[in-house]
């Protein structure tokens, strides 16, 4: 692990266990993705136009991209937060700003 990287799994946990709802959220919008991306191996298969399946690409990207600023905000609200409010505030601030530059490459 670099110093501008992130492990895959930091064996933490939420600060504030995710709702119920929230959960559901975001594993809908995840599903939705994993259906486009079997549309853009179809279109592959199917030899559709570049520009196409470059399209379709552009929006899976950008509907990534949607759930992980959601989750950022989230995680900002609640564990960088917490942390703040238990003496850990640099810390969490440092491994924010990690995943933040990982996320914004």
């Amino acid at each position: 692990m670099t110093e501008d990287h992130l492990p895959e799994d930091s064996g933490k946990q939420p600060a504030k266990p995710r709702t119920q709802d929230e959960k559901l959220a975001v594993l809908n919008r995840l599903k939705r993705i994993e259906g486009q991306v079997r549309g853009i191996q179809k279109m592959v298969e199917d030899d559709r136009y570049c520009v196409d399946i470059l399209v379709q690409i552009s929006a899976i990207n950008n509907a990534l991209n949607k759930v992980g600023y959601n989750l950022l905000e989230r995680h900002t609200h609640h564990c960088v937060k917490d942390a703040i409010q238990k003496g850990n505030g640099d810390e969490a601030i440092d491994e924010l700003m990690k995943v933040v530059q990982q996320f914004s490459k």
